[in-house]
This record gives structure tokens, sequence and C-alpha cells, in this order.
């Protein structure tokens, strides 16, 4: 179980689609908030539900520090760093249960 600990996370539309990038200290909670819109914004007007790459930190402060980096990667290197671990670009939430 990956709950109540820092991650950064990538969530998206569909294979090669509209990327989102979060942080959370309880990735189980805010995937399925996510996936059910309850997240106003964003994700929910896009309709980015599929979480296809998360990495756990020890601290919250190295998470925000990862999140900030990637949001500034460019993006091919995102759609790389997703397929060196998600080739098929699975939704990986039923794998953190």
């Amino acid at each position: 179980m990956v709950s109540k600990q820092p991650a950064v996370y990538l969530l998206a539309s569909k294979r090669n689609g509209t990327l989102y990038i979060g942080v959370t200290s309880d990735l189980i909670k805010r995937i399925w908030e996510h996936q059910n819109n309850l997240v106003k914004g964003f994700t929910k007007r896009y309709n980015v539900h599929n979480l296809v790459w998360y990495k756990m930190h020890d601290n919250m402060a190295s998470a925000i520090e990862r999140e900030k980096k990637l949001k500034e990667w460019k993006r091919v290197w995102k759609l790389e760093l997703i397929e060196s671990s998600n080739p098929n670009w699975n939704d990986l939430y039923d794998t953190i249960l």
C-alpha cells in the first residue's frame, strides 16, 4: 500500500493525450478524487484521470521539488518517462491499492 506517503504523479487523458503533474501525501485518496471528478479544475475539465506514472518520496519537500522540476520538462521528456516504466500507458491505480 502506498497511502500516506509523499508522491509525485502523472495523469493522462489517454495515450499521448493531455498530461497533469501533481504531488500528494496520500496517493490512493488523491487519484480516487481525480477519477471521481472531486478535484475542480484542470483534470476535471479535460478528463485527465489515468494514473500513468508515480514516484514515492521520503518527505514532502523532495516530492514538491521533483514536481516542480517535472513541470519544467519538455513534453517529449515526460512521454519518455512514462513509457520507460509503463509502455502501454496502463492506468496504474489498481496497482497501488
